[in-house]
């Protein structure tokens, strides 16, 4: 098994079967999955996600996507849930129930429990004749053919299709709820993600500091403007409007045009008809710009008043390229 070629061939062999497990999951699907779906939907109460072994792994992970994505959920262990965790579930939560034989010993002690009040129960089970799926309200259909470990043993594709019934769950009571990116964007405000949904530019305009000369400003003004505000680049402006800029590039243009700088002015070496952006639009699209225009910084606008300069190292600092 030391062999490139070996291992390359069990791990394609892995994904293939899981893969192919996957693709049979749709045919299984039918109405009580979209039953179980407005179930959810029209709950007043939260989603409580259980399971044992491997699948308490995935029901923790399919509660953090329906958090993340509008649908408050909950992880509770099923072997801690006949120990005192039972509390979890209130008056109005549906419960999912995670088990790919579901009929593993805990949860034959949670569902009585759980079937005591008026809870709704919804299965994820390998095994429609099981248990579980015969107590439940709702049965989601896991079933794959055999699991990718080679003694049919390790909880692989099996996991596999839980957590893709999950996140199916979880993109359709999204769609059904209008869940937008602003919305996604209150439940994730860190990292470079969030930042993608809420920063504006004009969140970075206002951290930098603001280049800018008037338009008869002399070239050595220019110059020093541009060094001292560390942008590469001044707003030429007349009043609080622009009417050009001054990059590092346009200085070095001039001083292998001229020999004598002296009498040059802001105008005779500026771009006309900068490239501008709104300070109230996202960042990402202050990105999306540079990269279709292939600049590396813009002038933000507010109106027709200039309000600073976004560039694109702050994107990068910021990891929103």
């Amino acid at each position: 098994m030391n062999d490139s070629k070996a291992i390359l061939a069990v791990a394609k062999k892995t994904i293939e079967s899981e893969s192919a497990s996957i693709h049979n999951l749709g045919t299984l699907l039918n109405e009580e999955f979209s039953d179980a779906v407005n179930c959810i939907l029209e709950s007043k109460g939260r989603v409580i996600v259980s399971g044992i072994g491997k699948s308490a792994i995935i029901a923790s992970k399919i509660v953090a996507t329906l958090n993340s994505t509008g649908t408050p959920a909950i992880f509770m262990h099923a072997g801690d849930a006949i120990h005192g965790d039972l509390g979890t579930v209130q008056e109005d939560d549906v419960v999912i129930c995670i088990s790919k034989s579901g009929s593993t010993p805990e949860i034959k002690m949670l569902i009585p429990l759980i079937k005591r009040g008026t809870n709704k129960l919804i299965a994820m089970t390998g095994n429609t004749e099981s248990y579980l799926a015969n107590e439940a309200d709702f049965v989601l259909n896991t079933f794959v053919e055999k699991e990718a470990c080679p003694n049919n043993l390790a909880p692989t594709t099996s996991t596999t299709a839980q957590l893709v019934m999950g996140d199916a769950l979880a993109i359709c009571l999204l769609k059904l709820k209008g869940f937008s990116s602003k919305d996604f964007a209150k439940y994730h405000p860190g990292g470079s993600l969030g930042k993608r949904l809420y920063l504006r530019v004009s969140d970075i305009v206002a951290t930098n500091q603001k280049p800018q000369v008037h338009v008869d400003a002399e070239v050595k003004k220019v110059i020093v403007e541009i060094s001292e505000k560390m942008l590469g680049v001044t707003a030429v402006t007349e009043g609080d409007e622009i009417v050009g800029i001054v990059t590092d590039g346009d200085i070095r243009r001039m001083l292998n045009k001229y020999d004598n700088i002296s009498g040059l002015t802001a105008k005779d070496i500026m771009s006309k008809n900068p490239k501008t952006i709104s300070v109230d639009v996202l960042a990402i699209e202050a990105l999306e710009l540079m990269q279709e225009k292939g600049i590396s910084q813009l002038l933000g606008v507010d109106g027709k008043k200039y309000m600073g300069v976004v560039h694109l190292h702050n994107l990068i600092n910021e990891g929103i390229l």
